[in-house]
């Protein structure tokens, strides 16, 4: 017991489990509206689209999640507009712009590293061990107003997430609720990027949600379940990757 309960002494070990637990709830709770609405390649698009931003960000002294977030949003848009002036059906476009963005962020990666002589790989696998407390105070911000936002519209967004077309005859503002999950959604996996990087923050945003939706299929939409399983299931996760020698990101998510 006392292997497992030393390293919570360390200031950068309670700062990276505040953080996994911060980045659990909003992934959970944001992931379950991908879930529900059958868009979980819409999250892994997002988020593979988030590279190009923050590497741009990081070769022009930038945060990091403000590129990434401003990369999220441009590939969401592209997603969105692409089958409406197309032919293209809205799975295909998701695979065209999330590749291209990826590649284009690991084109830049690779640029920057043999420019400058660094390594990013940080921005594919995280780094959760290196969260400085103004991590905390932007994890914290976007937690508090995604999952506030939620709370707050939750039987709206319930409702159109279920049922779309029930929800624009009933008069909801459905364009901007599409237009606020998106950005919610988007700034769930920026924050995630932090602890788990691109490749596996999928897997915190929709495994929770999915498990959520098993349990209770009518409720799992954002109601706060996928939250807390995600939160619980990080806490184990960051538990035994102490005690491991692989990367911290990968027991987050088992």
């Amino acid at each position: 017991m006392e292997i497992l309960w030393e390293p919570w002494q360390l200031a950068f070990m309670q700062r990276a489990l505040i953080a996994v637990l911060l980045v659990a709830v909003l992934c959970g709770v944001a992931g379950s509206l991908l879930v529900v609405r059958r868009q979980a390649l819409l999250g892994d698009a997002i988020a593979h689209s988030l590279l190009p931003g923050a590497a741009l960000a990081f070769a022009v002294n930038l945060p990091l999640s403000l590129g990434a977030f401003a990369a999220g949003l441009l590939a969401a848009f592209c997603m969105a507009v692409v089958p409406q002036r197309s032919p293209v059906k809205e799975d295909a476009a998701m695979g065209i712009v999330f590749s291209a963005f990826f590649a284009a962020g690991v084109a830049l990666i690779s640029v920057i590293q043999k420019e400058r002589k660094i390594d990013l790989s940080h921005f594919l696998f995280g780094n959760l061990l290196a969260t400085t407390p103004q991590d905390l105070v932007e994890m914290a911000i976007a937690t508090a107003i995604v999952v506030g936002a939620i709370a707050l519209f939750y039987k709206e967004i319930l409702f159109y997430s279920f049922d779309p077309e029930g929800a624009a005859v009933a008069g909801l503002p459905v364009r901007t609720l599409e237009v606020g999950i998106t950005v919610g959604i988007t700034a769930a996996v920026t924050v995630g990027m932090k602890a788990v990087g691109v490749l596996l923050v999928l897997a915190m945003s929709i495994a929770p949600g999915a498990t959520a939706y098993l349990w209770m299929p009518r409720r799992a939409g954002g109601d706060g379940h996928g939250g807390l399983l995600a939160a619980s299931a990080a806490w184990w996760g960051c538990t035994a990757a102490i005690s491991s020698t692989c990367l911290r990101g990968p027991p987050l998510c088992w």
